[in-house]
């Protein structure tokens, strides 16, 4: 500790999720430990408070971190629960230093180092990085709370199972993966409509043909479709803000269940959501499936473009020397905010953060003189 309630550290690490863990590692590894402020009680909780059902859309072959790979069978598909025991166990395989239960409030820079507080206590960095990811925040419409009070409101962050769901009808806002799967489950039990317009989805049955399907993918997803390549940085362009295609349900999967796809909620009418094309539907529940977005506010520092996203080259941002990003997407290839993505920006920050604490041991140090 320095001053009182402060404590000095040479890294901190905000965020406690997969990126923040490799990082941890491998600054571990070069020697460099670091300090990870996680704002959940327990290690995993992100991924343990999603809905009941979900299962990894990658392998288990791809869904460990760097030094431990993930304890199930290669081509097995791992439950939202294993992977948070996973986290968990990882920060305890390698001694790595959480701190959970720590919500950073604030980061700033004072006098030449980097000063984030938390609800209880604060410390000095010379170096932070931040992999609190791009999903931070849930997003839903501004008119959703135009809606009927009695209309049950959840979003895709908040539902667990069909159980929270009042009876009558669910309409599912979002036509992504999140919104594909809670449909295919709450339809068993209610009338369900799904809005939104269609992403495409990959031509195989993962569980089936995924094993040659995820090879090829992780290959351009990590090796071409990268900031390093012409045609990764003209792709990357493209495919930005666009929705991912569904990877395991179907549209036609949709179809045999009973889903009925209806056009894109654009307001609200008398109290019910009111579609695309006119309609509003008298449904009782609705989930809204409707993304996250991302929350820097915290960040008293000047490395946001006017976007609202970090400023940075590979995650290093040249503007605040010491401070990094990491997990975010697109970071430097399509892969780097995916399972499968794990393990190369991580260790390019975590060598950047070993040369510039070289550097600085080598300034602070004190210079002899020759008599």
């Amino acid at each position: 500790m320095g001053t009182e309630g402060t404590e000095r550290v040479e890294t901190v690490i905000v965020g406690g999720g997969q990126a923040g863990l490799a990082t941890g590692y491998f600054l571990q590894r070069g020697g460099h430990p670091a300090v990870i402020l996680d704002a959940h009680e327990r290690l995993g909780d992100a991924w343990r408070t999603r809905w009941d059902s979900l299962r990894l859309f990658t392998s288990a072959r791809y869904s460990g971190l760097p030094g431990f790979r993930f304890p199930a069978a290669g081509w097995s598909f791992p439950t939202k629960d294993e992977m948070a025991d996973y986290l968990e166990a990882y920060g305890e395989r390698f001694g790595l230093d959480v701190r959970t239960g720590s919500h950073v409030q604030s980061l700033a820079r004072q006098g030449g180092r980097f000063v984030l507080t938390t609800e209880g206590g604060r410390f000095e960095a010379d170096n932070v990085v931040v992999a609190t990811g791009a999903h931070r925040v849930p997003s839903r419409p501004e008119f959703a709370s135009e809606l009927d009070p009695s209309i049950v409101q959840l979003h895709s962050s908040e539902y667990r199972r069909p159980s929270q769901l009042q009876e009558g009808g669910v309409l599912l806002v979002g036509a992504g993966n999140s919104g594909a799967d809670i449909a295919l489950e709450v339809v068993q039990t209610h009338a369900t409509w799904l809005a939104g317009k269609e992403s495409g989805h990959i031509p195989v049955r993962i569980e089936r043909s995924g094993k040659y399907f995820f090879v090829l993918i992780r290959f351009f997803g990590h090796h071409v479709l990268t900031e390093g390549t012409p045609i990764g940085r003209r792709a990357l362009r493209k495919v930005r803000g666009k929705a991912d295609p569904l990877i395991r349900v179907k549209p036609k999967d949709l179809l045999a269940a009973g889903v009925e796809r209806v056009a894109r909620v654009v307001g609200v009418r008398d109290g019910r959501p009111m579609l695309e094309d006119g309609r509003t539907l008298d449904v009782t529940n609705v989930i809204w499936c409707t993304g996250f977005r991302t929350d820097f506010s915290w960040i008293d520092l000047p490395v946001l473009g006017e976007d609202g996203e970090p400023m940075h080259d590979r995650g290093v941002v040249p503007s605040e020397p010491g401070l990094y990003f990491i997990g975010l997407p697109f970071q430097y290839s399509k892969s780097s905010d995916v399972l499968p993505g794990i393990g190369r920006d991580h260790a390019y920050v975590a060598e950047r953060i070993a040369e510039r604490t070289a550097r600085l041991a080598s300034d602070r140090s004190p210079v002899s003189t020759a008599a």
